[in-house]
């Protein structure tokens, strides 16, 4: 489902399968949860994301219905899915600039939040976003029909010159300390997400990659003969070898051996 966003053809329809499928099987996982619950068989645990939505009540005191209920579910799922993305360009940085191996592997959490946003940033996970306009509008003397399909170009904003100095080079220092103002940093939407088209699991995003990052600042591997280069032409786009690391190895708890791909 991660991997045909905003793609035409086949990967597209791929995708919309699997949603399809995925959605079919939540909602049944929904609807047993809720019979277990009001029988003597015992439910989920009571913070589990499922208790959560299959326990949600509306303003009306109504139960969202089950395939509702398993959109929200995956509306959970797949954005953490998606981190894994993220994860892949923070190893291919550590990589390419090995220099941040250690300060981040310190631990330090300024330091670990720079570096999440900077890879964020820097990299094209999603080059850019699309909506509708709802009423006819002039941006900039430009007008814009109701109805227009309109896209933010979030690779251009993040990389352009009167915005980052020296937009090209991975540097976490630009984020030490800076007060970030959420209309220029837009690698996931613009806007608030209550209201415009900014994902509203940015902060929960930066929280994952931030710890995935420290630990794989941690690791200590090798990294064989591969293609890491970052095709543009692809959405969503990751190094085209994915991440084949080999020899893992550290501490106790990150203990392994052999080839692994972090994507």
């Amino acid at each position: 489902m991660v991997d045909g966003f905003a793609t035409p053809g086949p990967r597209h329809w791929r995708a919309r399968a699997a949603r399809r499928r995925q959605e079919a099987w939540v909602a049944g996982l929904v609807s047993e949860a809720r019979a277990r619950s009001s029988g003597d068989g015992g439910g989920p645990p009571a913070r589990s994301a499922i208790a959560v939505v299959a326990g949600f009540r509306d303003a009306d005191g109504r139960p969202l219905d089950p395939r509702t209920a398993a959109i929200e579910l995956l509306n959970i799922v797949r954005p953490t899915v998606a981190v894994a993305w993220f994860v892949t360009f923070a190893a291919h940085a550590l990589h390419r600039w090995p220099e941040h191996r250690e300060p981040l592997a310190s631990g330090d959490d300024a330091y670990a939040t720079a570096f999440a946003h900077e890879v964020r940033r820097f990299y094209p996970f999603a080059p850019f976003v699309g909506g509708a306009a709802v009423r006819t509008m002039r941006w900039r003397g430009e007008r814009i029909p109701g109805g227009a399909l309109v896209l933010l170009d979030l690779f251009g904003q993040n990389h352009d010159p009167g915005l980052w100095d020296e937009p090209y080079r991975f540097d976490p220092a630009r984020f030490a300390g800076a007060e970030i103002d959420p209309d220029v940093l837009v690698p996931q939407g613009g806007g608030d997400p209550r209201t415009g088209h900014r994902c509203p699991g940015e902060t929960i995003t930066v929280e994952l990659l931030k710890c995935l990052a420290v630990r794989l600042a941690r690791l200590r591997y090798h990294v064989p003969p591969q293609d890491l280069a970052v095709p543009l032409r692809r959405v969503p786009t990751r190094p085209r070898s994915g991440f084949v690391i080999a020899g893992v190895h550290t501490a106790p708890a990150t203990r392994g051996t052999g080839a692994h791909r972090a994507s």
